[in-house]
């Protein structure tokens, strides 16, 4: 579909240059995951495990005491699937517990909990029921609080933060109906006038928006005199004149979700609104994304234990061939998987988790790897659940009730979980936003050296820096630790199995990540970032590579404080195992795969040369347009919001 009459036409290279300027450029903090891509594994930055403050602790297990007590008596998991939404009075029993400002501060009325015990609310809940998850993280790690508390003045705190603690639901608004990952082309409309900003535009995909009271709306205000202009975030009241919810959009999964379709029509915004100054909302938005995608794995791990959970019971009680079926290998190596990749989801989650609490490292790729690894893995693990429970697995919950057997959701689960993929950034904007944060420091001294439109005085003192920088850092990727017999000691405790041969093995990993990294780059300069394929498995070996040290450094915590030390030594032992096969194989990949045949392939089906191969079936999804039309004006549709009160 062609561009809007109002939409922006911009080229491939303007679009990467409003990505480019939207990111975060400095690192003021060191990273752990920063300087694994590069090669140095820095296990000073993650060990010990930092530990919550003993009073955030015991709030943190009051709340989650509350909570529990709250889902297990007023959310009913079988409604809110059936029905296809969140009763109101459970939203409403969430406001009065205060789980709407868990990450808001004491003095705005909020719970003020930390990152570690939010996530570990949203684990909580989301194992109840997702769609109640993904309410709140919506609400709280993307919508109108956390990028008040970043970026917001005093007035807008004082204003809004008190509401959304405790009676409001708040929603972002980016995405539009041809607006994704490339916000470059974004037509939504935000034109000064007066004191006010008047808002033209149609919103896709708003979670929250159907039932939302406040919204954090990204427009593009117009360069003009006294304006910047640039993409700008505002707080807009939902409720205001020219605001319509036209549609409540239904999906595969999270049935409960309100998420829909808002249209803007001269809806008036006052200037004090507004967040930052202009031109930096999307710069507010991927900011406020660094530790906000942190909500995601939470609810992935917490998922995965129920799964774990379920797998326990129904394999030990299912019997084929005169034993449990987990005693079966073909369905005990499923279960293995499932139980040590469970232990490295939460240990990534609470790691990172902490290591947001703690403020003094840069976590933005932790984060980003967080969400990508648990999203992925947590898919597979609900998958190995529903193959496990077979013909069961497929059924639905009510199904299986009626017939007299356990309402297991399994397949409500695998539905739910599918979203997590593509939420917040899908898998492939993953592995493209990590990569290029993973190079960030070769584009910082070798960069000018590949960018056409530099000259060749720019080019000759890149590459005069980039030899100084090269000379340092190169000879370092030869050895290393990981080649010395006893680095790590500390993990391979008396009594316990050996973890420091799977720290060598990462601190060697990690060496030969920068290598191919750095030959990549030497091989391909200018095209690097066209080889989309060998980016994401750069970024899967890093993901890997920081899941084992997460899981290695969760496992010595837990044993020095005597908690489950050995059974997680154990499982920590069988997900490196594990993890350094797909590690093996990715490497592998890098250099042996089926890239260039692919992309001949795409061009032939795009250009029509293999339809042929489309023939016999039926397509009964029908005419109508593939991206339904945004033009700006005045709705024509029913207003289907409806604000909880």
């Amino acid at each position: 579909m062609s561009a809007s009459p109002t939409q922006p036409r911009v080229t491939e290279r303007e679009a990467r240059q409003v990505a480019e300027a939207a990111r975060e450029q400095d690192w003021r903090k060191p990273s752990f995951a920063k300087e694994l891509f590069l090669g140095r594994f820095r296990l000073d930055l993650i060990h010990p495990h930092p530990m919550p403050a003993d009073e955030d602790a015991q709030r943190g297990e009051q709340f989650l005491a509350k909570l529990r007590d709250f889902c297990e008596t007023k959310v009913d998991p079988v409604l809110i699937e059936r029905e296809a939404r969140i009763p109101d009075s459970v939203i409403d029993g969430l406001k009065e517990l205060g789980a709407l400002g868990m990450k808001i501060d004491t003095k705005y009325g909020g719970l003020g909990l930390t990152q570690v015990y939010y996530n570990k609310a949203l684990a909580l809940v989301g194992s109840v029921s997702p769609a109640i998850g993904a309410l709140l993280s919506a609400h709280q790690s993307i919508g109108v609080p956390q990028p008040l508390k970043m970026f917001g003045t005093q007035q807008q705190k004082d204003t809004f933060l008190p509401r959304c603690a405790r009676t409001d639901i708040t929603a972002f608004l980016l995405t539009e109906p041809d607006v994704g990952s490339d916000p470059a082309r974004l037509a939504t409309t935000a034109v000064p006038d007066g004191d006010d900003y008047v808002l033209d535009g149609v919103k896709l995909w708003t979670t929250n928006g159907v039932v939302a009271d406040l919204l954090v709306v990204m427009a593009r205000v117009p360069r003009s005199e006294g304006h910047k202009g640039g993409i700008t975030a505002f707080v807009v009241e939902a409720a205001s004149e020219g605001i319509t919810v036209e549609n409540r959009n239904a999906f595969m999964g999270l049935r409960g979700l309100e998420n829909g379709v808002t249209r803007f029509h001269q809806v008036r915004v006052p200037a004090a609104n507004r967040i930052g100054p202009e031109g930096s909302g999307l710069k507010i938005a991927l900011t406020t994304l660094n530790t906000g995608r942190l909500s995601l794995p939470a609810v992935c791990a917490g998922t995965s234990k129920w799964c774990l959970k379920i797998a326990r019971e129904w394999s030990g009680a299912r019997e084929q061939w005169g034993k449990p079926v987990a005693l079966h290998e073909a369905v005990g190596s499923k279960i293995s998987f499932m139980a040590a990749t469970t232990f490295a989801l939460e240990a990534v989650v609470d790691l990172s988790s902490q290591m947001a609490d703690e403020n003094r490292n840069d976590i933005r790729i932790e984060a980003a790897l967080a969400k990508l690894y648990g999203s992925e893995m947590s898919w597979l693990i609900a998958d190995e659940l529903v193959q496990i429970r077979g013909g069961r697995g497929y059924e639905t919950a009510e199904s299986l009730r009626a017939r007299g057997e356990r309402g297991v959701p399994a397949e409500q689960m695998l539905r739910d979980l599918r979203i997590n993929r593509i939420f917040e950034g899908s898998t492939e904007i993953m592995h493209l936003l990590i990569a290029r944060e993973a190079v960030d420091a070769h584009l910082s001294v070798a960069g000018d050296l590949i960018d056409p439109d530099k000259s060749l005085a720019d080019k000759a003192k890149a590459g005069a820096n980039a030899g100084v920088f090269y000379a340092k850092w190169l000879p370092k990727l030869v050895a290393g630790p990981g080649r010395l017999p006893r680095a790590y000691g500390d993990f391979h405790p008396e009594g316990h199995v050996d973890l420091s041969g799977h720290l060598r093995h990462v601190e060697r990993s990690a060496r030969k990540l920068a290598r191919s990294t750095f030959y990549a780059m030497s091989r391909w300069q200018g095209r690097m970032e066209t080889k989309q394929g060998f980016l994401g498995r750069i970024v899967d070996i890093g993901a890997e590579l920081f899941a084992m040290s997460a899981a290695c450094v969760r496992a010595e915590h837990l044993r020095a404080t005597g908690d489950h030390g050995r059974e997680a030594y154990q499982l920590a032992d069988v997900f490196c195992r594990q993890s350094r096969i797909r590690v093996d194989e990715l490497f592998a990949r890098l250099w042996t795969n089926t890239d260039d045949i692919d992309r001949k392939v795409v061009k032939g089906v795009l250009s029509g040369t293999y339809t042929w191969l489309e023939q016999g079936v039926i397509d009964p999804s029908g005419d109508g347009p593939w991206i339904a039309d945004a033009t700006p004006g005045p709705s024509e549709r029913e207003n289907v919001h409806r604000p909880i009160r």
